[in-house]
């Protein structure tokens, strides 16, 4: 950290990192910004967020907190403040004509419009300004957005919830539940910090989800609910088809071939429908699903099964982020794997990730793994 940050200055940014969190699953396509504005003599007058869907911005918001009191005082924002017209003016001519004398940045935007031009503007207006402050942190909170803007698609996040031996199921089909009550509850609090859910057809066939987030006060803040289904078997009985008009549903399916009387019935359902050309096995190509994710502005895919669906995002390498739910009972061999085969010949071109985390959830372990960078 650089010298010229104090242990205000963290803990100032560490407050508009909370802020940022919060919005998360809320504000695509948009990053989720954190603000927090202090006066001349240090003493936060203003605090903000991106708001659902976007607008208004972060700083937008801490201002109007602020009131006139932003004068001579410092910004503390967990991403460059954008410099380009789109909804809403700059945010830098905002911090700019509140007068503030100082902005602390935790990273740039990589966003093209941005990526640069907020921290100059900034300067050129006479303004102070610091970078990297708690960079890593927020990084990684917007990495959804990130690779959104360089690669085109959203952060995937494979959530497991299984057996001690990976089962997700025992032969006979059973998987309710595997896991107790307060792991399924911090399931649904990763579902309110996504954009989407995506499954395949075959887990909304054996065990009808709803795939919303049910916690008590949060009920608003059900993500978008994607369901791969290739040749459209998803009957309209299905508890995503019936709540489709409460909370939207998409389904993606291959291109070509598809009954279009079938079509129009689903989507008088309410469901969007979206047609991917088909890989080899007749299966939409995922790398073209994860795109039109991306072009759809999705920033944070959740997929939470099945086997086949999480085998083929590893086989492409497209997973950034595994949680991964176990419980202390072995279901066997006989039971149904949580992966499908994956064709690995070698232990050098396995898929390989990096654990960052292991918490007890009540009775169950919850382990996060990261992309590994090696």
């Amino acid at each position: 950290m650089s010298k010229t940050f104090s242990s205000a200055d963290e803990e100032h940014m560490r407050a508009a990192l909370a802020l940022a969190e919060d919005g998360l699953g809320r504000v695509a396509p948009n990053p989720s910004v954190g603000c927090i504005i202090t006066d001349r003599n240090g003493v936060v007058v203003g605090r903000g967020a991106t708001r659902p869907g976007g607008r208004p911005h972060a700083e937008t918001e801490a201002l109007a907190m602020a009131g006139g009191k932003a004068g001579f005082g410092t910004a503390y924002v967990t991403l460059e403040p954008c410099s380009h017209h789109g909804k809403t003016p700059p945010c830098c001519d905002a911090l700019i004509a509140a007068g503030v004398a100082r902005v602390v940045i935790a990273c740039e935007d990589p966003d093209p419009r941005v990526n640069g031009k907020g921290i100059a503007a900034l300067r050129a207006a006479g303004i102070t300004v610091e970078t990297g402050l708690l960079e890593e942190e927020a990084l990684e909170l917007n990495e959804g957005f990130i690779l959104k803007v360089e690669r085109g698609r959203p952060l995937v996040t494979l959530k497991m919830a299984t057996s001690l031996d990976a089962r997700i199921a025992t032969h006979s089909g059973q998987s309710k539940w595997i896991t107790g009550p307060i792991a399924r509850e911090a399931t649904h609090r990763l579902r309110a910090a996504s954009d989407a859910i995506m499954v395949g057809v075959n887990t909304v066939l054996a065990d009808d989800p709803e795939l919303t987030c049910r916690i008590p006060g949060m009920e608003d803040r059900s993500p978008l609910r994607i369901i791969v289904d290739s040749r459209l078997r998803l009957p309209l009985t299905a508890r995503v088809v019936v709540g489709a008009r409460e909370v939207p549903t998409w389904i993606i399916c291959a291109a070509g071939g598809q009954n279009r009387d079938r079509m129009a019935v689903i989507q008088q359902q309410g469901i969007e429908l979206i047609e991917i050309p088909a890989d080899n096995s007749g299966l939409p190509e995922i790398a073209a699903v994860l795109s039109e994710l991306g072009r759809r502005g999705i920033t944070r895919l959740m997929v939470e099964g099945g086997s086949h669906l999480f085998a083929s995002l590893l086989r492409a390498d497209l997973v950034d982020r595994i949680v991964w739910y176990r419980a202390p009972v072995i279901i066997g061999g006989d039971g149904l794997p949580v992966f499908q085969p994956l064709g690995v010949d070698s232990l050098d071109l396995a898929p390989r990730f990096e654990r960052r985390h292991v918490e007890a959830v009540g009775e169950d372990l919850v382990e996060t793994y990261y992309r590994s960078q090696r």
